[in-house]
């Protein structure tokens, strides 16, 4: 009997529950130095080098508003050779090519930059958004 109940508790230990989303991919963040909170804002604070203290970007609709926020602030940071989520969208604005010699820029001028960054890639989204929402879907007879 006892074997019994064994046999059927390592059978139900076997099977993973098929309909269950495993944990590390329901949880998992789309972009590097962001996080959503529970009222579904999007924020990005980033680490400064050396120390214990974490840099406020800012709060943003969208999490490639706050991406976009936490690129400009680690680019600052760390210059070139940093991990960024939109590599080619940065390169190409050319203020942000000068920052990489830009050795020791203060944490506020940093903060201020990649808040002005984030705000500017959430008004453009928020202004395409009602844009394609009141667009008709091409007929597909």
């Amino acid at each position: 009997m006892e074997r019994e109940q064994e046999e059927s508790t390592m059978r139900k230990r076997r099977q993973p529950p098929q309909e269950e989303v495993p944990n590390h991919v329901a949880t998992r963040k789309p972009y590097r130095g962001i996080r959503r909170r529970k009222w579904g804002k999007w924020v990005a604070e980033i680490r400064e080098p050396n120390k214990r203290s974490r840099l406020w970007l800012g709060s943003y609709t969208t999490d490639i508003a706050a991406a976009r926020a936490y690129d400009v602030a680690v680019f600052y940071l760390r210059g070139p050779s940093a991990r960024l989520n939109f590599p080619d969208l940065l390169l190409q604005e050319e203020d942000h090519l000068s920052a990489a010699t830009t050795a020791d820029m203060p944490a506020a001028l940093i903060r201020e930059k990649a808040a002005e960054v984030g705000a500017r890639v959430d008004a453009l989204l928020a202004s395409a958004a009602p844009s394609m929402a009141h667009s008709t879907p091409p007929n597909s007879d």
